[in-house]
């Protein structure tokens, strides 16, 4: 229950875009995604009184990469994303204008596990995409280490069985990774609430947050 991020109208007015990346990982290049899923959430008052994110809305594609990033064996082997599945998708920018034309209910703010990931992606299509990269980022890794201290690491799936979020059969995919994220991400606000007495989204930008991609790479721009 987020029953205490109720009063603070950061949380109540923004949406949280819960973002995963599947991806190529070519020599001497940065990752180029083959695959993008996200979970929308806000926060929703239940009928019993209590305070949940409840899901708003969900996109997800598989996405053509480049050619300097063709889909390897090693990539099929970890994601189960094939140099076929990808062949005749749009590419990168086009898949992420067309989610990000959906998001036409601001604020947002955009959750990913080692977000670092998910950033550097939306930096270099932030054309495309401006809403998303707009949008300041938590990272749930970083909260994780703030409520479950001296963990053995900070991996996804460590986390799922810390805090009991079922494995998806699928993992690795780009949706169900997100709907995973977003139970996390959850179960990381109730913690947080409950034990460190965390209740607005400054609290969390705070902890957890990384500057919108595209004030990044404006800033990259200046050096």
């Amino acid at each position: 229950m987020l029953d205490r991020y109720a009063a603070d109208p950061a949380v109540r007015a923004a949406t949280f875009v819960v973002l995963d990346f599947e991806g190529a990982t070519p020599a001497g290049y940065p990752a180029e995604p083959t695959e993008v899923g996200a979970v929308l959430l806000r926060l929703r008052q239940e009928p019993a009184g209590h305070w949940d994110l409840a899901e708003a809305g969900r996109f997800e594609s598989l996405i053509r990469p480049p050619d300097h990033a063709p889909v390897t064996a090693f990539d099929t082997r970890q994601t189960g994303i094939t140099a076929a599945m990808v062949a005749g998708q749009a590419d990168a920018a086009t898949v992420l204008a067309r989610f990000d034309a959906t998001l036409t209910r601001p604020p947002y703010v955009t959750v990913a596990h080692h977000a670092r990931t998910e950033a550097g992606i939306l930096r270099r299509y932030a054309t495309a995409c401006p809403a998303l990269a707009a949008a300041p980022m938590l990272d749930t890794l970083r909260l994780a280490r703030h409520a479950h201290p001296g963990l053995a690491n900070y991996q996804l799936d460590t986390l799922l069985a810390q805090l009991g979020v079922p494995t998806p059969p699928d993992r690795h995919r780009a949706l169900p990774d997100a709907v995973v994220t977003a139970a996390v991400l959850q179960a990381l606000l109730a913690d947080g609430a409950r034990r460190l007495r965390w209740a607005t989204l400054a609290q969390l930008q705070a902890l957890a947050g990384l500057a919108p991609p595209h004030l990044a790479a404006e800033q990259a721009t200046l050096f």
